[in-house]
């Protein structure tokens, strides 16, 4: 079954806990393109606190991506550096 595609629930929060960073890019890109198509205007990706390699890769895939107006660390009460919030283009 290792060639079905993965099913994650779209909510305003993604968890990546579970992921390794070479699977981020496809799964960020299907995972906010869906997003997008529910009208969410922002998510929140958690990436968690570690030795920011997970951190630095959903930077680098979000940096690149269409169609995402903005994102920064989220606040403290967010998850704090553990977490990015993403704004999305209508």
């Amino acid at each position: 079954m290792k060639n079905e595609p993965l099913q994650i629930p779209i909510e305003d929060e993604l968890d990546l806990h579970t992921y390794k960073p070479a699977e981020v890019r496809e799964l960020l890109s299907e995972y906010l393109n869906a997003c997008r198509e529910r009208k969410f205007s922002s998510v929140r990706i958690i990436h968690g606190k570690g030795a920011g390699t997970l951190k630095r890769k959903v930077h680098s895939v979000l940096a690149k991506l269409k169609k995402i107006k903005s994102f920064h660390s989220a606040g403290r009460q967010e998850g704090g550096w553990g977490a990015i919030i993403v704004y999305l283009e209508k």
